[in-house]
C-alpha cells in the first residue's frame, strides 16, 4: 500500500501534546511531503513558541518520527522541529487578519496589482470538475513558463488547498496584507487555508463579496502573467462581484457532455454576457472513459456535447479531458495530474498552449 498525506495526518492525530490537543488539531504540521514511490516521508513542524520552550517538544518530535516511520509503505521519515523566538513587542499586539465583511466602495473595476490577465473558470452547476480543471490548468500553464496565480473563490466550499497539497496558513505580517503560498510552481490562496478542516463559512452575500475583494486586493500576488480564479458553481454573488470589482480578461466555462450539465453551462455563459465578461471558450470534462483492462472506450456522460454547444454559440472549443481514476487519486493526494506526462497531462498542456497562443495567458 502506498502511503498518502492523509494517512500521515491521520496517524499524527494520535500524538497528544502536553498541554492538550494533538499535532493536527493544533495546526502544527507544516510542509508535509510524501516523496517518491518508495514512501519516503518528510514532515516539518513549525511551532510558534519561545526558543527556550522548544526543547520540551523534542519528545513529541521523536514520537512523531517513530510513528510515521512505522507506517505501512514508509521507508523513512524526517521530522524537523522549529521554534520561533517571539518578539515581546509584537506578541502584545499580534496582527489580526479578518476575512469577510461588507465590501468597500469602488468607482468601477480595478486592476489587481502585478497581474496581467485574469481568467475565470466557471460552471453552471457543481460536480462537473471545474475545480479540478482550474488547478490542473494553472499547473499546465506554469509548466510552460508562465507566471501563474490560482485564487480559490469558492468560499463556501473551498477544495483547491487539498488539490494543491497545501495545509499551511498564509502569513499576514501587518494584519492586512496576505502572503500567498506556492505549490507546483503556482502562487495560491484559498479560504480553505484560513479555516479548520470541517469549519463551515456561514455568511450572507455581502460578506462573500467583501472576502473576494480582500483576496483580490490584499494578497501579495507579485508579478503574474495570469491569475486563474476558480469560481463557485452557479450565477450568484461571487461571479457578479468578480465582474464588478476587477477587469476580467475572460471566462472559461467547464461542462460535462450530458444535456443537464450543458443546460446550466448555457446559463453561466448568459450570465457572463450580461456582466460584459467575454467567454473565451468551453472545456468538456469527463469526455470519455477508456477501460484500463480491455481498452474499450465508453461515453458515460455522452461525448461532444460541449463542443457542439460551443460551435452553436460561436465560442472557441478549448479541448476535452477524459474521465480517469488517476485524476481523482492525484487530486486527493495534492499533486495535480498535470504535473506528470501522461495522456491527461498532455490534454491540459494542449489547452494551456492554446490559451498562450491566443494571448489569453
Amino acid at each position: 500500500m502506498s502511503v498518502t498525506k492523509q494517512h500521515v495526518l491521520e496517524a499524527l492525530k494520535r500524538i497528544s501534546l502536553p498541554d492538550g490537543g494533538d499535532l493536527v488539531s493544533r495546526d502544527m504540521v507544516r510542509a508535509l511531503n510524501v516523496e517518491g514511490e518508495a514512501g519516503q516521508v518528510s514532515v516539518r513542524f513549525v511551532l510558534e513558541v519561545a526558543a527556550d520552550k522548544g526543547a520540551a517538544m523534542e519528545p513529541v518530535r521523536a514520537a512523531a518520527e517513530a510513528l510515521i516511520s512505522g507506517l505501512d509503505g514508509v521507508s523513512g521519515a524526517s521530522v524537523i522541529l522549529t521554534a520561533h523566538v517571539a518578539d515581546p513587542k509584537s506578541a502584545q499586539t499580534p496582527p489580526n487578519l479578518k476575512i469577510g465583511g461588507h465590501p468597500k466602495p469602488q468607482a468601477g473595476p480595478e486592476p489587481v496589482a502585478g497581474v496581467d490577465r485574469i481568467l475565470a473558470i466557471a460552471s453552471g452547476k457543481g460536480g462537473v470538475g471545474k475545480s479540478t480543471v482550474s488547478s490542473n490548468l494553472a499547473v499546465a500553464l506554469a509548466r510552460q513558463g508562465r507566471r501563474v496565480g490560482l485564487l480559490d473563490a469558492d468560499i463556501y466550499g473551498p477544495s483547491q488547498h487539498r488539490m494543491m497539497g497545501l495545509n499551511e496558513r498564509p502569513a499576514s505580517p501587518d494584519g492586512k496584507e496576505i502572503i500567498p503560498l506556492v505549490s507546483h510552481g503556482v502562487t495560491f490562496i484559498s479560504m480553505g487555508l484560513m479555516l479548520k478542516e470541517d469549519e463551515a463559512v456561514v455568511w450572507r452575500g455581502p460578506m462573500l463579496m467583501g472576502a473576494l475583494q480582500q483576496l483580490l486586493g490584499q494578497v501579495r500576488w507579485g508579478e503574474l502573467d495570469v491569475l486563474i480564479v476558480d469560481l463557485p458553481p452557479g450565477t450568484g454573488d461571487v461571479q457578479i462581484s468578480l465582474a464588478q470589482k476587477t477587469n476580467v480578461t475572460g471566462a472559461i466555462v467547464v461542462s460535462t457532455p450530458q444535456d443537464i450539465a450543458l443546460l446550466d453551462a448555457r446559463k453561466a455563459i448568459n450570465m457572463f454576457e450580461k456582466t460584459k465578461v467575454p467567454v473565451v471558450g468551453m472545456i468538456e470534462n469527463m469526455s470519455s472513459y477508456v477501460c484500463p483492462k480491455c481498452g474499450h472506450e465508453d461515453h458515460i456522460f455522452g461525448h461532444g456535447g460541449a463542443k457542439a454547444d460551443a460551435a452553436r454559440l460561436g465560442l472557441p472549443f478549448l479541448g476535452e479531458i477524459p474521465l480517469d481514476i488517476s485524476v481523482r487519486l492525484a487530486s486527493d493526494e495534492g499533486t495535480p495530474i498535470a504535473v506528470g506526462d501522461g495522456p491527461i497531462a498532455l490534454a491540459y498542456s494542449a489547452i494551456a498552449k492554446g490559451l498562450i497562443d491566443e494571448g489569453l495567458a
